[in-house]
């Protein structure tokens, strides 16, 4: 356990700079439709349909309770006490990549066995999906989550 639970401010920030926040459903290169601030599902479970709309009051509770299901999954996959921006980084990197990819990773295990470890910057870099049209975006997104990871 991390010893802390809830992303702060400045994690929930990162976020919001990498994922824009959209009210009319769309489709993503992937195939998966997004609403919101890059959500693909709601909080009962049902994925987004390409008719659906949000109010900019609904994309922010639904933010809000997504983000919560991140905060619980890295709680309980983090063995390691974690700074506010550890903590903070690491839920920006499960919202993003989802928490199977998180429990698995090579990230995960370096953190665990030790939070300094400067490899870990390495470890979030490998998460780039090279060759693809989001290449460009994830480095430059891993690189905001690994240096908010390092930030004192």
């Amino acid at each position: 356990m991390t010893g802390i639970n809830k992303i702060d401010a400045t994690g929930a920030n990162l976020i919001k700079s990498f994922e824009k926040c959209v009210l009319k459903a769309y489709a993503l290169g992937d195939g998966k439709i997004t609403i919101g601030w890059g959500n693909t599902s709601y909080e009962n479970g049902n994925l987004v349909l390409i008719t659906d709309v949000l109010t900019q009051e609904r994309a922010e509770q639904l933010f809000l309770n997504t983000i919560s299901r991140f905060e619980i999954g890295v709680n309980g996959a983090v063995r390691s006490a974690l700074t506010q921006n550890q903590f903070n980084a690491c839920v920006s990197f499960s919202y993003n990549l989802g928490l199977g990819s998180f429990n698995s990773s090579t990230l995960l295990r370096e953190i665990n066995a030790n939070p300094h470890d400067p490899d870990i910057r390495n470890q979030f870099m490998r998460w780039v999906s090279p060759g693809t049209k989001f290449e460009a975006g994830l480095r430059i997104r891993r690189a905001a989550e690994a240096n908010l990871y390092f930030t004192a």
